[in-house]
């Protein structure tokens, strides 16, 4: 899966694909098409539970949709910080690393 898009890109595109409406997924996953909406247009963010919901609908990786998700979520603090957004991917890189040593010298 391509990650250029948006998350609510990626659910919209993988709608319009199946040509399907909105009213038919919201229905498949007993939300609402308002909801639905907001959701493709970014408006509003999934909770990991509709995130698994869409993945499973439409027959891709929850583990795609996850990363399109959270790529959002880092590409939009960035942007508010261009002239940092190196040395922010070099801290959180370091701060990964930091936290993955210390998770595993607990086990």
């Amino acid at each position: 899966m391509i990650f250029e898009k948006t998350f609510g890109e990626t659910v919209r595109k993988l709608r319009e694909e199946r040509q399907l409406t909105l009213r038919e997924v919201a229905d498949a996953l007993a939300i609402d098409i308002s909801m639905l909406s907001k959701v493709e247009k970014n408006n509003r963010k999934p909770t990991k539970q509709l995130i698994s919901k869409f993945a499973e609908y439409f027959d891709v990786s929850t583990k795609d949709l996850i990363i399109a998700f959270l790529s959002d979520e880092i590409a939009y603090q960035v942007l508010e910080d261009l002239d940092l957004s190196n040395k922010i991917f070099k801290a959180a890189e370091g701060k990964v690393n930091y936290l993955k040593n210390k998770k595993k010298s607990r086990v």
